[in-house]
């Protein structure tokens, strides 16, 4: 039996911030939208050129308040070609949460509080 990783969701408290942090952090441009008929939530599918995975937002009406992550002991990573450009304007954002310069990443975090590793294009330990 095979399976591919297709999507990940997260849950967001202000869709319009999150899906702005996504596009200028990450370069991830909106694919589709599912709104419910009620108003209840609305779904958008974010992803790139780059690959088939999307990432899943999802917000909810009757959810107003962030959410809790817990300790937020997980994350996706992205690796990109120009690791010192993607660096700049994350500093520039303010958005980069932890930095580990001896295995040459680092993290960010969106608005809601999901943190991204970031890696260069050629990283030999992942």
């Amino acid at each position: 039996m095979n399976f591919r990783m297709i999507h990940e969701n997260y849950n967001v408290s202000d869709l319009d911030k999150a899906m702005d942090f996504y596009k200028k952090a990450l370069g991830l441009e909106e694919k589709r939208r599912k709104t419910a008929p009620d108003g209840s939530f609305i779904i958008v599918f974010m992803g790139n050129k780059e690959s088939d995975f999307e990432l899943e937002l999802t917000w909810l009406r009757d959810h107003p308040q962030k959410y809790d992550l817990g300790e937020c002991e997980f994350h996706l990573a992205f690796r990109t070609p120009d690791f010192e450009a993607a660096h700049k304007l994350h500093s520039e954002m303010g958005c980069i949460c932890f930095e580990n310069p001896s295995m040459g990443l680092y993290f960010i975090q969106d608005p809601d509080g999901y943190w991204f590793e970031i890696l260069p294009e050629k990283q030999n330990n992942k």
